[in-house]
């Protein structure tokens, strides 16, 4: 890339993300006269791209169509044809983090959702009861992708006890360790200065439920109204679809923004170091164990059970862990046959002990 073009990409491209080190990455591109651009939406095979040339519509046919982790997605940085019609995406710059989640086909394929994400601002909904496990869920996902992981409490306003409000918090950050907390409430425009200044100057991806208030955070960082907002159920809090695709928008104070479809399922998908993460005192307690595989159920010298009789450890943590890890197992194991034999052969071992133990007990007895 010459002087001249790597100074109008730049130009360009620096309110998307654009560097020196995405300009160092896309040079053997620009030697073969493509255009470095980031995908801005993807939708039907084909996507929208911001490039030095503006706005260009390209097709994504190039891009291993077949392998859904492979796939064009919104935030990549890509190299595109400079004419043609159609144009096409040639390929896309390795990617610094990416969010994937499983899908709910019984292939369990993994899904990538936004990819060179700095952020992923999980947005949970004060309007119904919180639902920790589910947080959890999307903080594991989050960690997992090497984004900073932070939760947003929206709708703030419909808790205007101050008190009430702080416990709410509280709860969350001790089931979210390592991770800020903010409560927001964009009807009022409490605490959006707060999130925008720990978010700007990055990529930041906007994750929840339906119903969670995305849209209108979403706008409210922006400064304008650009998703479309629905109103939401008053008996179970959700609402419709009103994001139907990812949507990556440059926000006023610097950085961007990707806006998300509601998430209905937010299935784990190789997230073991994640989980790990949301349940690092977990981790933690597990080294004082005394057996190194031990499974925290009653085990002898367990140190997690033990923090649960002295009142350290919540029990409803160590149960979403233990839902977590076995759900992420099993997505593995899906995928490797060398994990499955593995865990064929843990069962059987836990299977030999299990009858020993029986036999043992029945010669006592006798």
């Amino acid at each position: 890339m010459t002087s001249t073009s790597r100074s109008t990409a730049h130009s360009a491209l620096s309110p998307y993300g654009w560097d020196e080190d995405w300009a160092d990455a896309f040079a053997p591109y620009a030697a073969e006269g493509l255009l470095p651009g980031r995908v801005v939406r993807v939708d039907r095979g084909q996507c929208d791209v911001v490039t030095p040339d503006g706005v260009l519509r390209a097709d994504t046919a190039f891009v291993t169509p077949h392998d859904p982790l492979r796939v064009v997605c919104t935030g990549d940085w890509v190299a595109v044809e400079p004419d043609g019609n159609p144009r096409y995406v040639r390929t896309y710059l390795p990617r610094r983090t990416a969010f994937v989640r499983s899908t709910s086909s019984k292939r369990s394929e993994g899904q990538i959702l936004a990819a060179n994400v700095d952020h992923a601002i999980v947005a949970v909904s004060l309007a119904v009861e919180l639902d920790l496990a589910r947080v959890e869920r999307f903080l594991a996902l989050a960690w997992e992708s090497g984004a900073q992981p932070l939760v947003v409490l929206t709708k703030a306003d419909l808790v205007p006890d101050p008190v009430t409000l702080a416990h709410l918090v509280q709860d969350v950050e001790t089931s979210a360790p390592g991770v800020t907390v903010l409560a927001v409430s964009a009807a009022l425009g409490e605490g959006l200065d707060v999130l925008a200044a720990v978010v700007g100057g990055g990529t930041a991806v906007l994750l929840g439920q339906s119903g969670a208030g995305k849209s209108t955070l979403a706008n409210a960082l922006l400064g304008e109204d650009v998703m479309d907002v629905q109103a939401t159920r008053d008996v179970d809090g959700k609402g419709r679809h009103t994001t139907t695709t990812r949507n990556l928008l440059v926000m006023p104070g610097g950085g961007v923004l990707i806006d998300t479809p509601g998430l209905r399922g937010v299935g784990l998908w190789d997230a073991g170091g994640g989980v790990g993460q949301v349940f690092a005192e977990i981790e933690e307690l597990a080294r004082d164990c005394r057996f190194h595989d031990c499974a925290h159920e009653s085990e002898p010298g367990c140190a997690v059970l033990a923090a649960i009789d002295d009142g350290e450890l919540p029990e409803r943590r160590l149960e979403s862990y233990r839902k977590l890890m076995r759900e992420n197992q099993r997505i593995v194991a899906k995928t490797d046959a060398r994990l499955r034999a593995e865990i064929r052969k843990e069962w059987k071992r836990r299977g030999v002990i299990g009858k020993a133990a029986m036999e043992a007990k029945r010669g006592h007895l006798r």
